[in-house]
């Protein structure tokens, strides 16, 4: 029997508590530390649970490789009453052969959810929410993107048009290969509240 993504997301969360716990300890955290002063200022118990948590995860993520099971998870988002549901890779699973395919295939329903629900507002990129910008400047980074993401506050809708790899978009040190323009609507401005 195969796992399936859920059961490998619910074998981390198991995994995640019991190491929060202090059920898994790792002996040899230091040696994975170069610098031996920085060894000797950190707690190394807690240092040893993050060090175990990550070589499961590892293990997890090979057996996803090998035995191709997907890190697609479907997540809602829901803005004025209307609801959209779109996959996403789970944060502690990888994408494996063909999970950007299914990424890429939910794009142009996410686009029409947001043309839907952004009428009449405004729109400004989430790096710098000064000064709105044009719908024709949204209209070619659609165009660049290859898969879109959607997240929600009460009053702002965030749109994210995503590119290159599926495990390395949200770092910065990724780009440009890969990476991810987020696009925040409001009647107004942009609220406070960052998602």
């Amino acid at each position: 029997m195969i796992y399936t993504t859920q059961q490998l997301i619910n074998i981390l969360d198991t995994e995640m508590r019991a190491t929060c716990n202090g059920e898994r300890i790792l002996l040899n955290c230091a040696n994975r530390i170069d610098n031996p002063v920085l060894a000797k200022a950190l707690n190394l118990e807690k240092v040893g649970k993050v060090f175990a948590y990550q070589d499961f995860r590892r293990q997890i993520h090979e057996y996803q490789r090998e035995y191709q099971v997907s890190g697609v998870i479907w997540r809602v988002c829901t803005f004025n009453n209307q609801t959209i549901q779109f996959p996403e890779i789970h944060n502690q699973l990888i994408a494996v052969s063909g999970d950007k395919e299914i990424l890429m295939a939910a794009k142009s329903s996410i686009l029409e959810f947001w043309q839907e629900m952004t009428q009449n507002m405004k729109f400004w990129l989430a790096v710098d929410c000064q000064f709105p910008i044009s719908e024709k400047m949204i209209a070619d980074l659609i165009q660049q993107a290859e898969w879109a993401e959607i997240d929600a506050t009460r009053t702002d809708l965030y749109l994210g048009l995503c590119w290159g790899d599926p495990k390395e978009y949200i770092y910065q040190w990724a780009k440009p290969e890969s990476g991810c323009h987020r696009i925040i609507a409001a009647v107004n401005q942009p609220s406070s509240i960052k998602v």
